[in-house]
Order: structure tokens, then sequence, then C-alpha cells
């Protein structure tokens, strides 16, 4: 026989965003889901300050700290774990394995963030648009939305990342991820606008004289900004994969800069030999997008529980 969980405690008269702040803090899985997200947030954020603690920069080789008479295998246990390389070296090179992954956190997370910030928007724009004008502009922007999420995204991604050669790999991997991520939140906004454009306060602003973009910016999005919310952090875990996807399969961000997905598939030729260059990438990432994929998923049953349902 369950137990049903106690209803966490808000004050009488309490609003939907007080409530969900309430039932936030009542679970387990979202307090330990945002310190991993704010433990790797900040370590992205202060990476340069960072790597300045641990005394090494992401570039900086130190040969001392590898065996050449063993294929450049790193001395000491651990992958080289000592008071001088805090989480060990790489293989061959001897750069500080600290350095590279909390740069490597910045280079991922911030391909990410500014990734999601594109599909937030372009997605919350069109699905606005096509709910509240319907009509030609629903049927142009939904048949754009259906060819964009029909359209083999990975391929066309490793092509474009394939030719374009003399251009800011982080900035075109942002434009090319954000490029095919904004139909799902169009179409969750979409649905929300059109159960919210009939609502009679919409009803009554437009009676009143307000025009369209009055209406869409103080009426509409206020209604879809709870759902977006939970979808948008459903979203970053997915764009911190993509990354490392394509990081992975060398179409990526260029050495020497690293990142997670970088790391994992340079990691690949020693993982017998070396395991912990291996795991300490891996578990970042592992951890990271599980600690933004629990978040999501706690606030999507918050914000959006009839969306969470279907």
């Amino acid at each position: 026989m369950t137990t049903a969980t106690a209803p966490a405690e808000v004050p009488a008269g309490s609003g939907p965003w007080q409530l969900a702040r309430a039932e936030l803090r009542r679970r387990t899985s979202v307090k330990v889901s945002l310190f991993i997200v704010a433990l790797f947030v900040l370590m992205a954020a202060g990476a340069p300050l960072l790597s300045g603690l641990g005394g090494w920069s992401p570039d900086d080789f130190d040969k001392a700290a590898v065996d050449p008479y063993l294929g450049g295998m790193p001395i000491g246990p651990l992958g080289g774990i000592s008071a001088d390389h805090w989480l060990g070296v790489e293989p061959v090179t001897g750069r500080d394995l600290f350095a590279r992954v909390v740069q490597g956190a910045q280079v991922s997370l911030l391909i990410a963030f500014t990734a999601t910030a594109i599909v937030v928007v372009a997605g919350t724009a069109a699905g606005i648009a096509a709910g509240y004008f319907g009509g030609r502009t629903d049927a142009v922007l939904s048949r754009l939305m259906d060819l964009t999420m029909s359209f083999p995204s990975l391929i066309f991604m490793i092509a474009m990342m394939s030719v374009a050669k003399d251009v800011n790999r982080i900035v075109l991997m942002t434009a090319v991820i954000g490029l095919f991520g904004w139909p799902g939140i169009a179409r969750v906004v979409r649905g929300q606008t059109l159960s919210l454009k009939h609502r009679e306060y919409v009803d009554a602003a437009r009676v009143g004289g307000s025009g369209p973009w009055r209406i869409l910016t103080r009426d509409i999005l206020p209604g879809v900004a709870g759902p977006v919310i939970a979808y948008t952090t459903l979203i970053i875990p997915g764009m911190i994969a993509t990354e490392a996807a394509l990081s992975y399969l060398g179409v990526g961000v260029r050495p020497p800069t690293p990142s997670w997905g970088q790391m994992i598939a340079e990691s690949v030729a020693f993982y017998d030999t070396d395991p912990m260059y291996f795991v300490i990438p891996s578990i970042c990432l592992f951890l990271t997008v599980l600690a933004f994929t629990l978040l999501g998923d706690a606030l999507r049953d918050i914000l959006d529980p009839r969306g969470s349902r279907t």
C-alpha cells in the first residue's frame, strides 16, 4: 500500500508561482539537481579563475607528468592524480585534466545555453503568432515547423560543420543547433495560445481597444510562461548532448579548445590503459544532463501538469 505524499505548506491565497516554489522546495530530487546545476554553472563561469587556482592552463604541457617510456601514460595512480594535478593529466601531452574539464564546461554550457535561448525566443514567437493570428499565418508557420522537424538535422549539422572551415565553431554550432530546435517549443506554445486567446480577459482587452502587440505581451505571454520555463529546462540537456555528440564525431569545437564531447572522443584510445581520462569528462556530462532532466521533469509536472500527462 502506497502512502500519499504530504502537500507542501503554503499560505492561503498564494498564487501559482508561490505554489510552484513551495512544491519545488519539497522535492529532494529538485534540491539535488539544483545543487549540481549550480555547481557546474559556477564552474563554467569561473573557469579561468579555477584553472589559475590549479596552477595550469588548459593548454600547458607538463612532460614531467607522463612517462615517455610507457607511451606517454600518466605517472602515478588514477591517471596521475596528485597535488599538482587534481584530476590527473591527459596522456601523451600531460595537459592538466582539471583545467580542461572546467574549460570544457564553459564551452559546452555556453553553446547549450545560447542555443537554448535562440530556440526559446524563436519558438515562443512563432508559436504565439501561429496560435493567436491563425489563418494563413498559422498555416505557414505550422508547415515550416513540420518541414524543420522532418529534416535530418544531425546529418545537416555534420555536413555544415564539416564544410565550414574558416568560421568560429562555437558560433556556428550554436546557430545550427538552434536552427533545428525551435519547432518543438513552438508547437507547445501554439497549443497554449489557442486555449488562451478566447479567454474572457483576452476578449475584454480586445474589446477595450488593446492592439495585438499589447494583448500578446500583456495577456498571452504570461499565460504561456509556465510551460515555456518547464520545457526550456528540458531542452538544455538535449543541447548539451547534441554539442557533445558533434564534438565526439569530430565536427564540433576544434582542438585545442576543449569540450566534454571532444575529451571523451580523445579518451577512447586510452580507456583500457588510463580509464580516468574517459571517466572524468563522462561523469561531468552525465551529471549535468541528468540534473537538468530531473529539474525539467519536476518543473513540467508542476507548471504544465496537463502537458506532462500527454
